[in-house]
């Protein structure tokens, strides 16, 4: 599928070289189809390397999609240059009077922070609110996905005793077959890079709300409204393979506390290639959001997604 992106964006040329199509911008605006458009609000503190990850993972479905990428404009990053945020970032006053066909809000490394004492909160409470009626479908993502469950629904997080960090097998939850999850084993594998977590008691006192997915070792992995409307995973199935050695050998030089990842490196060897279990799931997850929940639900005119109730998807539908 041909993802647009800026000309001179760099995940470009690491997608090129992996045989992603990249289409640029003037050859897309020649087509005569609408495309979807896709809106990253990019919370991570590398945003170059998110953006390709995210990238790559919608990069498996025959559909045209556009992007925008999105930043907190009252947050200062410290890991990415101001000449890319101000070159291929744009800011929610500059969205808002646009909308999108999905919406995917990562995550971000302030997760034993309460929200409110986040000093982006405000703004991206403000972002998540606009989402409800300008955005078809979003995608939380790890504390995106924790954030966006406290915001709409109140769910609190809940500090872990040591953090979730590995590569763990999940299966699906919802008694019917959940198009998200069409053509996955009954047993897949999801990264997680995690200090806190949702708890299941929590999710199931809300009647709008599904578990679709959990691990016996990592807990809740995805929680669906039952609109199709926002979906909110807790886990990284976006990572490439070397993300968590980097972070794993980024906290050994800082002397963190930190446990080898579990199921990563052969025989738990550092030393070793790390092993990817999750690539094709991935791949899945990505491509079966943006095929059943935005492509095929999304109105041709996006003006319409302020008439929210008369959008429903069956989740329950094969």
């Amino acid at each position: 599928m041909p993802i647009r992106i800026a000309d001179n964006l760099p995940a470009r040329h690491i997608l090129e070289g992996e045989g992603i199509f990249v289409m640029e911008e003037n050859r897309a605006l020649s087509q005569d189809i609408r495309p979807l458009h896709i809106v990253i609000l990019n919370l991570m503190p590398n945003k170059e390397t998110t953006e390709t990850q995210i990238l790559r993972a919608l990069s498996n479905t025959p559909i045209q999609i556009d992007i925008d990428l999105l930043r907190i404009s009252t947050h200062e990053s410290k890991h990415t240059s101001e000449e890319h945020l101000f070159k291929f970032y744009e800011t929610f006053d500059e969205i808002r009077d646009r909308h999108y066909d999905g919406m995917i809000i990562t995550g971000a490394p302030v997760e034993q922070m309460p929200y409110e004492e986040v000093d982006y909160w405000d703004e991206l409470c403000m972002i998540m609110e606009w989402s409800k009626t300008h955005v078809y479908s979003t995608m939380h993502i790890c504390w995106g996905a924790m954030a966006g469950l406290y915001y709409h629904y109140g769910i609190p997080k809940y500090d872990l005793p040591e953090k979730c960090f590995g590569v763990f097998a999940h299966s699906m939850t919802w008694s019917k077959p959940v198009k998200l999850f069409r053509g996955f084993n009954d047993v897949f594998f999801v990264p997680h890079s995690r200090h806190t977590e949702i708890r299941r008691e929590d999710v199931m006192k809300i009647d709008s709300l599904r578990v679709l997915s959990e691990s016996p070792e990592s807990g809740l992995y995805a929680v669906s409204d039952k609109k199709g409307r926002m979906f909110f995973i807790t886990g990284h199935s976006e990572y490439d393979r070397y993300t968590l050695d980097s972070e794993y050998k980024r906290d050994v030089s800082l002397g963190r506390p930190i446990k080898i990842p579990v199921n990563y490196y052969p025989d738990d060897d550092p030393s070793k290639e790390p092993v990817m279990l999750w690539r094709a799931s991935a791949t899945l997850l990505f491509t079966n959001w943006l095929n059943y929940y935005v492509y095929q639900e999304t109105p041709f005119d996006l003006s319409l997604l302020n008439v929210e109730k008369k959008n429903k998807i069956d989740l329950e539908d094969t």
